[in-house]
């Protein structure tokens, strides 16, 4: 009976796994590509993908702002997005609250104006643990830091400080999970 119920765990994890939206992408695009015919638009999966997307962007809209490094591996839409999001939060944040402060306090990204940095604008915070594995033989490559040196075999899964695979992430050797 016990390995029964495990078998039904393995069903249900494998189903869930399934129908992730970057599965249910990859079968879209797989289909898509195979198809001796231009199949149906999948305009739900595109809009959640989309909306994903730019949550993401409106969460960093004024690092984004201020990054050209970031800005260049935007799509046009994308830049656009953040532009639109950008002038509307500070058209919002002026009209509702810093029109309303003291004069030293009505920059948008400093706490005062005595700032020397844009204090208030948040940041990927690249000290993160991400989940990872290799596509391919890796190493042996020293961490960010640290005297280790990490060697990766594909498809080994390693939790590690995001900032350490950083480029190799961007590079395409290493893929998150």
């Amino acid at each position: 009976m016990a390995s029964g119920s495990t078998a039904g765990m393995d069903d249900d994890y494998e189903a869930l796994i399934s129908t992730t939206d970057m599965e249910l992408l990859k079968r879209a695009w797989r289909n898509e590509k195979a198809a001796p015919e231009i199949l149906r638009f999948e305009t739900a999966l595109i809009q959640r993908i989309r909306g994903q997307i730019q949550l993401m962007i409106g969460k960093y809209m004024f690092h984004i702002s201020n990054n050209p490094e970031v800005q260049n591996r935007l799509s046009e839409q994308e830049k656009g997005f953040a532009k639109r999001c950008t002038e509307d939060m500070e058209r919002h944040l002026e009209e509702s609250v810093l029109s309303k402060l003291p004069d030293n306090y009505q920059a948008m990204l400093k706490q005062s104006i005595i700032s020397e940095e844009n204090d208030m604008v948040p940041e990927p915070q690249l000290d993160t643990f991400v989940v990872c594995k290799s596509r391919r033989f890796l190493g042996p490559f020293q961490l960010d830091g640290s005297d280790e040196l990490l060697e990766m075999k594909p498809d080994d899964l390693c939790i590690i400080h995001y900032k350490s695979i950083r480029e190799r992430v961007q590079e395409g050797e290493i893929d998150l999970v």
